[in-house]
């Protein structure tokens, strides 16, 4: 693995030019995904259909009963997204308006809104520098008595530092609710993402290790009562109907949804297997390459490499270099949530976090699916390998 410091980003490059006609490599391959679960998702779907049973019923049932199982909690409640699903989790153990929820700069910006949409007030942190996620001692500078929540992320793939998170959070009377949407099937410790603190929120955004045919997410948690809560809240504030105990809102998981959700349920294990084949194949592959920085799983982590962010200088430049030869190669995130229109209000210039923001101008994430080749994969590798090493 190359630990190359890396420089400040030039910018983008002009007129990049193609290196080669080879075939492209797409960033994601949800078409090969799907045609592995095509004939049993359909026979599901022709139940749905011919019952009629779009809203509740057995398919949703079991779905959550198996992905309850999966994590290891006691309750699973599907939802209509994964936004929808961290601020019912957040709900659902006691956060309130005005109360400060702290959560890493380096993230979606979903992450935030879930918190804004509650009317409590996101408190940002900066990342560790090696792994990219919330740093335990920028969050123990950043506690306070109107502390409810610490929301560790789990990016890319792999579990943040719970157990050093919950220290803190014991001390301070305060929860951990976990943002788990990119890492279904990661472990720490042994312990699976999502059974880690009082509630967690996850998404099965289509491109998610474990994704649906559309939005859907889930709250996941061992508190009965938290989970009846969370249940209540996104049927409309009702447990029984016509009865609103609560305001809450719409957000539930439809049995189309559950149907294909438990077709990859059952393949996610060997699927996240393969993500870490082609997660070992690129750090083989790019490991002698002076000038790219391979991300690495953290000690105890188990990680499901749900993206493959290298780091490497002059990133727009070597960004535009892999598309024009036809690598499918993405950036999370260029605009940290701080440097957001949307935050402005709170008030954090540049420089207030200088780990996510190095890594917001550094950071390409590579093709990384379940069904990628060994020959893609040394496409790719020889196509940055030539970004990085032609002279600027």
């Amino acid at each position: 693995m190359s630990t190359t410091q890396l420089a400040a980003p030039a910018g983008p490059a002009a007129d990049p030019t193609p290196l080669d006609d080879a075939a492209p490599v797409p960033f994601l391959d949800l078409v090969a995904q799907q045609l592995e679960v095509d004939a049993e998702v359909r026979e599901g779907l022709e139940q749905v259909l011919a019952t009629a049973g779009f809203i509740g019923g057995p398919w949703i049932d079991r779905f959550e009963r198996a992905y309850a199982d999966a994590v290891g909690v006691g309750h699973c409640i599907g939802v209509g997204s994964g936004t929808d699903a961290l601020e019912l989790a957040l709900r659902g153990v006691g956060v309130s308006p005005g109360g400060e929820v702290i959560l890493p700069a380096n993230t979606f910006i979903a992450t935030a809104e879930a918190v804004s949409r509650i009317g409590a007030v996101p408190v940002l942190v900066d990342v560790d520098p090696d792994h990219l996620l919330i740093d335990p001692s920028a969050v123990e500078a950043a506690v306070t008595d109107r502390t409810q929540a610490i929301v560790p992320v789990h990016l890319f793939g792999q579990a943040a530092f719970v157990e050093q998170l919950a220290v803190v959070a014991e001390r301070e009377g305060a929860v951990i609710v976990e943002d788990a949407a990119q890492s279904q099937g990661a472990t720490r410790h042994g312990r699976p993402a999502g059974s880690l603190g009082a509630a967690a929120g996850t998404s099965f955004y289509p491109g998610k290790n474990l994704g649906a045919a559309g939005d859907a997410g889930a709250v996941l948690t061992d508190d009965a009562d938290a989970a009846a809560h969370v249940r209540r809240l996104g049927n409309h504030g009702s447990a029984t109907k016509y009865h609103h105990d609560v305001i809450g809102m719409n957000s539930r998981l439809d049995a189309v949804q559950a149907v294909v959700l438990s077709a990859k349920l059952r393949r996610l294990a060997a699927w996240n297997e393969a993500r870490r084949a082609a997660a070992a194949r690129y750090a083989e592959l790019l490991g002698d390459v002076e000038g790219v920085r391979l991300p690495f799983a953290a000690e105890g982590n188990e990680h499901v490499w749900h993206l493959y962010p290298v780091r490497v200088a002059d990133r727009d430049a070597v960004l535009d270099r892999l598309r024009v030869a036809g690598i499918g190669a993405g950036v999370h995130y260029p605009v940290p949530v701080h440097l957001t229109g949307a935050y402005a209000d709170l008030g954090h210039a540049h420089g207030s976090f200088p780990v996510t923001e190095t890594a917001a101008g550094t950071m390409i994430s590579l093709p990384m699916f379940p069904h990628i080749t060994p020959d893609q994969q040394e496409r790719v590798a020889e196509v940055l390998r030539a970004a990085v090493e032609v002279p600027r």
